[in-house]
């Protein structure tokens, strides 16, 4: 069955509602007010203690240990190496036929060089199509206009100088109150904590002695199960199966010419020549340095800006007023300090000495664990005959083809796209092949596709 696990959407919706009932719902109704059956699964409740637990269980009482026999030790041939020498002659020493051979001729023609000291009097085509002519300087478009200061004075106010009226600050009144004097006498540092703490004695904190460490009398078991049960089986070093290594050929120098000592001979070069670049010869004219706004270019005296500052305003005598609203009606208040309220102790504090005695202490008893005894088998040892490793899925396992869904590429695979229901699911259906006279195929079912 296909099972989509994308959100369903509504985009594609054809008027259809769909059913959320189930087809046991639809064939199977209600009868009347008839219960369904209990189910017969017990209930968890806790079991009460019954008895001490037995330690055995049904491996330890159906297993019985059988005898083992121990693997028979083969030992390896020992190595013997073959009599007689060893022919090292290959093919190619046996079908290759030495000859000499000769140098090879170059295909490439030699350089040829121009000995001539005779100068070159053609004229190239740009020399003799693209001459120099004498540009004419362009007269200037630029209308003069000779600046002219005025001369009277700029008497339009702004805004801000009509708008503008300078005002004294008024200082608003100080809330700040009157100095007061100073208490006469000393200072009474005596708080409440002071005079209503009563002091009391400390008793002596209870240090409980250190007990002294008493060695064991019995020596100490460092054997493990394993080092007890599995202990080594005796038996002689395995040999090496390699051959000793010994040099082959001799130690005398090569006589004779390689291919490359025949072929390749070395030949006279001559080296190229080097290109000089010319001499940097500086010029004689002195440079025009003189541009066209240098030329046409005049300068003007003008003469600079006036700020543009208000005029002085005048100043009042009278005094600010600074009364504001929450300076009426909220008038500073007297306020008492409120003394402390402490309970006095209802319950009185011990006056014995702490037992430092926990239930734990007084009714836990100390028992010597008994540890359970092994169940092991004594030297378990594989036996001699090889190991099958054949399973039932390696044997009745059939490889099934994976099935590819269409939605991927429809046209290849064979499948027509036929709709689109509203959750969003493609359906195909695979083109049927042609029908011959004497068979017919049947009709194709429809595949959905993720979307």
């Amino acid at each position: 069955r296909h099972r989509c696990c994308h959100r369903p959407t509504k985009f594609y919706d054809y008027g259809v509602e769909p059913s959320h009932k189930t087809e046991y719902l639809e064939n199977y109704p209600g009868y009347g007010n008839v219960c369904p059956p209990e189910s017969c699964k017990p209930k968890p409740e806790s079991r009460e203690d019954q008895g001490r637990m037995d330690g055995t269980t049904t491996f330890k009482s159906d297993y019985l240990p059988y005898e083992i026999l121990t693997r028979p030790f083969r030992p390896p041939p020992e190595y013997r190496p073959k009599s007689g020498k060893i022919d090292l002659g290959t093919i190619y020493q046996r079908d290759y036929s030495p000859h000499k051979v000769g140098p090879v001729t170059l295909v490439r023609p030699r350089e040829r060089k121009h000995t001539s000291d005779a100068k070159v009097d053609t004229i190239p085509t740009y020399q003799d199509d693209y001459r120099l002519r004498k540009g004419e300087r362009t007269e200037s478009c630029k209308v003069e206009h000779v600046y002219e200061p005025p001369s009277e004075r700029f008497g339009n106010p702004s805004t801000f100088q009509d708008d503008y009226f300078p005002r004294q600050p008024n200082p608003p009144q100080s809330c700040k109150p009157c100095d007061t004097k100073l208490a006469e006498g000393p200072f009474d540092a005596n708080t409440i904590h002071r005079t209503a703490y009563v002091l009391h004695e400390m008793e002596p904190v209870f240090v409980r002695p250190r007990e002294e460490y008493k060695p064991c009398d019995q020596p100490f078991e460092d054997l493990t199960t394993h080092q007890r049960d599995f202990k080594g089986t005796p038996g002689e070093q395995a040999k090496s199966c390699k051959p000793e290594s010994k040099k082959l050929g001799s130690d005398d120098p090569f006589k004779g010419t390689t291919e490359f000592q025949d072929r390749y001979q070395p030949y006279l070069v001559t080296p190229p020549e080097l290109h000089k670049a010319k001499e940097y010869v500086p010029p004689t004219d002195k440079m025009d340095l003189k541009s066209s706004n240098r030329l046409d270019y005049v300068s003007h005296k003008v003469a600079p800006r006036a700020p543009i500052k208000p005029a002085p305003g005048r100043k009042t005598s009278a005094p600010f007023q600074g009364k504001t609203t929450t300076k009426e009606h909220y008038q500073p208040w007297s306020i008492c300090r409120q003394g402390l309220i402490k309970k006095e102790g209802e319950i009185q504090k011990p006056t014995g000495k702490f037992s430092g005695l926990t239930t734990f202490r007084s009714h836990y008893i100390p028992h010597q664990p008994n540890p359970p005894p092994s169940f092991k088998p004594v030297e378990a040892v594989a036996t001699g005959g090889p190991f099958k490793d054949e399973t039932l899925y390696r044997t009745e396992y059939i490889p099934k083809k994976p099935e590819v869904c269409p939605g991927w590429d429809p046209d290849a695979m064979g499948y027509i796209y036929v709709n689109t229901d509203s959750q969003g699911h493609k359906f195909y259906r695979q083109v049927s092949p042609e029908r011959s006279a004497s068979s017919c195929s049947p009709i194709p079912e429809e595949v959905p596709a993720v979307s």
